[in-house]
């Protein structure tokens, strides 16, 4: 699957910031000089897809543990009418997430340099997302209870995961709603929940 042209030139300004930082600090392990077909499924293909999960009338985005950029940024390219709160504990990939932003003109992101869980004592962000997102960070306790403390009731959490199962444990106040299959070669889903 092509992402549609619309997005292309962003798309390679993404890329090409990716790779060549990918040069200095360690953003992905996914091979980026020249993309592997993994990486273009990964980092571009599979957040496309799951830009369908997102609604009209959703107005905030907190990506967890950005790190790369992926999948908030390649989300948003589809959905720029969702404000995206990019948050990454480590300064230089937030310092990379920024000079995203800045080079691809995207006004509506903002780039957190904290840990997740500090930023809860932010009222614009406690229960106000529509959507969170999250891929390669660990679904222990802590970080589902994190995500429904962002989530505003029928906000939903697009988990990321290849071929995850939710957790023996009970998450509160969130059901799933849905998984869907992102690339079947790589056997990825977008497991979906919903906050009561």
């Amino acid at each position: 699957m092509a992402p549609p042209p619309r997005y292309l030139p962003k798309i390679e300004a993404y890329f090409d910031l990716l790779s060549k930082w990918n040069r200095r600090i360690n953003l992905t392990s996914l091979p980026l000089d020249p993309p592997s077909d993994e990486a273009i499924d990964r980092l571009v293909i599979e957040p496309l897809v799951a830009a369908g999960q997102v609604r009209p009338a959703d107005r905030l985005c907190v990506d967890l543990g950005s790190g790369g950029g992926s999948p908030g940024v390649p989300l948003h390219l589809a959905t720029p009418w969702v404000r995206l709160v990019l948050v990454e504990v480590k300064v230089r990939k937030s310092a990379f997430l920024r000079e995203v932003a800045r080079q691809l003109g995207l006004g509506t992101v903002e780039v957190e340099n904290s840990r997740f869980e500090e930023l809860l004592a932010r009222s614009d962000l406690l229960e106000a997302a529509d959507l969170v997102t999250f891929r390669a960070v660990r679904p222990d306790r802590a970080l589902w209870n994190t995500v429904q403390a962002f989530l505003k009731p029928g906000g939903r959490a697009l988990w990321f995961t290849s071929g995850g199962s939710l957790p023996a444990f009970e998450i509160p106040m969130l059901s799933m709603v849905a998984k869907v299959s992102l690339v079947r070669a790589t056997g990825s889903e977008l497991v979906v929940l919903e906050k009561k």
